[in-house]
């Protein structure tokens, strides 16, 4: 493997995730809006570039960036990547989570130029990608995939699953922060309900990721229910988005999902209840939604100081 590699987002996904390339001793070069958040990874002898065409000799592109207009800006803008014309990738992977009408456009657009895209949405958060327990899930063509894997799984070594051409990943992604949102709903109803007949969260929460019913995400989720930390790794406005999505392919395809649609009913009511109370919580983590299950049920939360595994601390 010895491609150039250029990547292109350093928030709190990108970050990580660069750092695993350039750590494992690949050609890794960088760019972010704001230079000084990917300035440290030189540290791990990645290469941090000012400007953004200066990423037009890369073999292979990574992006991680928040939406379809900054995904367009950063291929397409006057003075993106494809800007230069001397030369120019020859394979772009997108790990962003954008919608699949806008992935769509932009795979038909790179074609027409002659280069090869990979839609690569994540599964996980930035303690996720530390912990190497990240997943990938890939669309687009198989050969540029198989080129790419090693890259993919130095990245997310949990897995790495292509599910076939185009934009499947994207629907992939879709119903997978479908889930993310019934999941999260469900597990604040029942830790709201057992702490109401007296059982303490952090012992109910225990139970349950010691159960078969446990997971990944119960685990690393349950200390933000006990002490009520809601450092954010996603918010509920990004929640509703998702659901959103899923509900309009649903609608589309022909497919009956009313659990989705009562978590979003339920989700849409968390995100006015506390937005009311101030509107920087729509900013803070959709771990919230334990506060306003709580509310529903006339009980005010308070933290329980108990220190709680997440199941993603990271060795040094």
């Amino acid at each position: 493997m010895s491609h150039k590699i250029g990547w292109v987002g350093t928030g709190r996904m990108g970050y990580p995730m660069a750092s695993r390339l350039a750590k494992a001793g690949y050609d890794v070069n960088v760019w972010n809006r704001t230079k000084a958040k990917a300035d440290p990874l030189s540290e791990y002898g990645a290469s941090v570039v000012t400007n953004l065409d200066e990423l037009y000799d890369v073999d292979v592109l990574f992006t991680m960036v928040s939406t379809g207009k900054d995904l367009n800006d950063v291929y397409f803008g006057s003075k993106g990547v494809l800007s230069n014309s001397a030369k120019k990738p020859k394979i772009l992977i997108d790990c962003s989570s954008v919608g699949s009408d806008e992935s769509e456009a932009i795979r038909s657009k790179l074609s027409d130029m002659g280069i090869e895209y990979l839609a690569c949405p994540v599964s996980g958060n930035g303690k996720a990608v530390k912990a190497g327990v990240l997943s990938i899930v890939a669309s687009g063509p198989k050969g540029t995939f198989d080129t790419v894997k090693p890259y993919l799984e130095i990245i997310a070594p949990k897995g790495v699953s292509y599910v076939g051409e185009g934009e499947l990943a994207r629907f992939c992604k879709i119903a997978h922060n479908v889930m993310l949102g019934v999941v999260i709903q469900n597990l604040a109803e029942i830790t709201v309900l057992a702490e109401k007949a007296g059982v303490p969260r952090h012992a109910f929460l225990n139970f349950m990721n010691n159960s078969v019913m446990g997971s990944i995400f119960t685990k690393y989720k349950s200390n933000a229910f006990v002490n009520l930390d809601w450092t954010t790794t996603f918010t509920a406005p990004l929640l509703l988005k998702d659901l959103d999505l899923g509900l309009t392919s649903a609608k589309e395809l022909g497919v009956s999902m009313p659990v989705t649609a009562a978590t979003r009913q339920a989700v849409q009511q968390h995100a006015g209840r506390v937005q009311k109370l101030s509107e920087d919580n729509l900013a803070k983590d959709f771990g919230m939604l334990i506060e306003s299950v709580a509310d529903g049920a006339g009980m005010t939360l308070v933290s329980e100081d108990v220190v709680v595994p997440t199941g993603l601390e990271v060795k040094e």
